[in-house]
Order: C-alpha cells, then structure tokens, then sequence
C-alpha cells in the first residue's frame, strides 16, 4: 500500500512538473482546458513566489496602513459628509470589517479630532493636504508592490498617482454606500417567504460577492500594465474567497483568544490588529501572483528559472531585442511593447524587462505611447545608424561606476587590466561598423 501510494505521488508530481504543460488545451472542452490553466496558474505563482520577499512586503503594508489608517478613514469620510452618507459608510465598514469592531470604534474618535483640526484655523486646507497625501502615499506603496510582481519598472507619473488615486478614494464611500443599499433592498425581500427562499441564498453569498469584485478591481486597476479582466477576475475569485474565509477565521480566534483580554487588557486589540493586516495583505499579494501567473501561462515552455541566466545569454537578449526595436523602426511600423517582445519571440518576462530597462538607462532606447496608452512601446532614443553593435556593448560596459575600487590597476594589476581592456578593444574593433539594423 505504501508503496502504490508513493508511486502515485510520483505519478501526480512528475504530471504536475513536466505532463501538464504538454497539454495539448486547445484539443480539451472548455472545462477541462480551464481547469489546466487554473492549475498551471497556481504552479507558475507558487515559482515565481519569494516567500521572503513576500513577507517582508506584507509587512511594509502593515507598517504603512497603520499609520495611514486614520488619515485614510477620516478622507473617507469626509467625503461620505459631503454627500451624508457617513451613517451607512459607517454601518457598512463594521459590518464588513466585524473582526475589528473595536479598533474601529476607537479610529471613529481619532477620525472626528482629525477632520475637526484639519477643517479649523490655519490648519484649514493644510490638514487636508496632508491626510489626502498620506492616503495617496499609502495607495503608492501599493501600486508599487503590485508592480515589482508584475516586472513593471516604472510606476504611475505624479500626475497620474493624483488624479487616478483621487479617483479611487472618490468611488470608494459611493461603493459602500451602494453595497449597503442592495443589502438593505435584499434582507427587505428576503422577509418575503416566497422570495425568501430565492434570495435568501444570495444574501448570505453577497459579502462573498462583493469581495471578490473589490479584489478584481484592486488587480485591473492597480497595477501599472494592461491587465487582463480574465486574470484579474481568476485572483480576485480566489484571493477574495480565501479573505472572507480567513476574516471567519479571525472572528472565530477572536472570540477563543477573548480570555486572554485579562492579560493584555485593551492592548490585546493591537497584535490581534497586526496580525490581520500582514495576513491580509500576504493574501493580496499572493492574488496578484496568481493574476500574473494566470495572463502569463502561455507563456512558461520559456518562463523557467531566469536568476542562473548566464552573461553570454544576457548580452544576447540585450542584443535581440535591441534589435527587434530598430528594425521595426527603420520599416516604419508600430512599436513593440514588452509583452509583445516577451509573447512573439518567447523571452522571459523577466528578462525582457531587466533587459528594456538598462536600454533606457542607457540612452538607446526611449518609451512611447502605445494604442492602448496604458503600457509603454520603445524605439530608438537615438539615430539607427549610428547604434553598432561596439557602440551598443561599450554602452553595456562602461555603465556604472568604477572609481570606487581601491584596487591598483595602474602597479600591482596593470597587467589584468590592460588584458581586460585589450578583450574589450579587440571586439570593439571588429564590430565597430557593424549596425544593429544591418544584422
């Protein structure tokens, strides 16, 4: 028995390491092909995850919200006053957060002090500023962590961080409100036996519901890339399920941890508070991983390892992709846009952005908007025909500093360097009049 079971597990690892991505999907029905997809998903996230990276990001996000939580409720409510929705916003926020009843109860007092300085004397439009940029800060730090996963260099323009976060902060208290009124129009029908018993079912799922729609937000809007709906709505079904699931949990712990109240007092409330904002934020992490993975599924016959990637390979890419980019420039064409290199010519992710940006830094190569104005396309930053292949590596190797070194290169190691610089030379002299257009 032990035996058969252990050949079993061997069977169900090897399919799930090297089988399933022989899977031929377009022969398989629908179901059956997404099933393998969503597989392959959870797969390629579990790879691409550092758990210690990860954690570590949750705990800046736990960090940065405590310290923004009050700010960013008392901007929430300033605008739910403005329109006097504070009462369901209020109502709403307890009911979806039930777990942090008390902590919330607690911010309500700080929140009221928070509006009253910043609405008072020569704090009036200053006290704003500063809790709308601390709130804007808070969304930033999001955005970029969103990004480092999605292998986006670059985050949102100053520009585009006020007016898309503002925008983001605006609909929120109108997404609460909503919320509150399809469950007060709900629960109404509900007493209703006949319609009871078919909306009764979909009231207990809406909190359910409603998540899973706020993470599939949060994952298409967020990150600064084109994100497919597809994928966003995949992590947000799953991220948002395993939330809500864990927020039982929680309360659940909450009510066994209780008795241990006449130890910490009131202070029990801070680390059972830390507690659920870094295992909320690893769970919203963990959702965007499976958000790339599942838009970039296709894609893993070519998305292996990439950190042992040797220097003669990267030097390689540099130049292909370098390459990719004058030639359809010199045809006139549309520019390429790093998804379009990474899917047409089956280059890492990765690598294809490590390799896009030391282009830009470098000088040769500059963003451009593309149709969609969401992600940036390249082309050359300068004349094609004065970008060699010697000119493009001496670019490559000159980049950086190198007069931080105490080593003795002009007595002890002259020799060591004048061979490096006599290898440099040599492969400079043969390729100087070598184009990258003309390859």
């Amino acid at each position: 028995m032990i035996d058969k079971l252990t050949k079993l597990f061997q069977r169900i690892l090897h399919f799930l390491q090297i089988g399933i991505w022989k899977v031929d999907t377009k022969q398989s029905g629908k179901p059956r092909a997404f099933i393998y997809t969503a597989i392959k998903s959870f797969i390629l996230a579990y790879r691409n995850m550092d758990w210690s990276q990860m954690n570590t990001k949750a705990a800046a996000l736990t960090y940065n919200t405590l310290l923004s939580i009050v700010p960013l409720l008392a901007v929430l409510f300033a605008i739910a006053r403005g329109f006097g929705f504070q009462n369901i916003v209020q109502s709403e926020l307890f009911g979806y957060f039930e777990g942090q009843r008390e902590v919330l109860e607690k911010a309500m007092v700080f929140i009221d002090k928070s509006l009253e300085y910043a609405q008072s004397g020569i704090f009036l439009g200053i006290g704003l500023i500063l809790l709308l940029y601390t709130v804007l800060n808070l969304i930033g730090g999001i955005e970029s962590n969103f990004n480092a996963i999605w292998r986006i260099k670059n985050d949102r323009s100053y520009y585009r961080q006020f007016t898309d976060y503002t925008a983001l902060i605006l609909i929120a208290p109108v997404f609460l409100v909503c919320n509150g009124g399809l469950s007060i129009l709900l629960n109404s029908s509900a007493e209703t036996k006949l319609v009871g018993l078919v909306i009764g079912p979909f009231v207990e799922l809406l909190p359910y519901l409603i998540t899973i729609l706020l993470f599939t937000f949060i994952y298409l809007y967020l990150p600064n890339t084109k994100v497919k709906f597809s994928s966003a709505l995949f992590a947000g079904f799953i991220a948002g399920l395993a939330f809500q699931l864990f927020q039982q949990l929680y309360i659940g712990g909450q009510i066994w941890i209780s008795k241990y109240n006449a130890i910490y007092g009131s202070f029990a409330a801070l680390p059972l508070l830390l507690l659920w904002l870094q295992l909320s934020w690893l769970i919203v992490l963990i959702g965007v991983e499976i958000s790339f993975g599942y838009q970039n599924v296709k894609k893993f016959s070519y998305e292996k390892d990439t950190k042992n990637i040797s220097r003669r390979y990267k030097d390689f890419v540099i130049l292909l992709i370098i390459t990719l980019i004058v030639k359809r420039f010199e045809k006139g064409e549309k520019p390429y846009t790093a998804s379009e290199i990474s899917e047409r010519f089956k280059i890492p992710t990765r690598v294809t952005s490590d390799s896009l940006y030391l282009l830009l830094e470098l000088n040769i190569i500059r963003e451009t908007p593309s149709d969609d104005n969401i992600v940036p396309a390249y082309i050359p930053a300068l004349d094609i025909n004065k970008i060699s292949v010697a000119y493009l590596f001496n670019k490559i190797d000159t980049f950086g500093m190198e007069d931080f070194f105490n080593i003795d290169i002009n007595g002890e190691f002259f020799e060591e360097w004048n061979v490096i610089q006599d290898i440099r030379r040599t492969l400079f002299e043969k390729e100087k009049d070598t184009l990258i257009k003309d390859l």
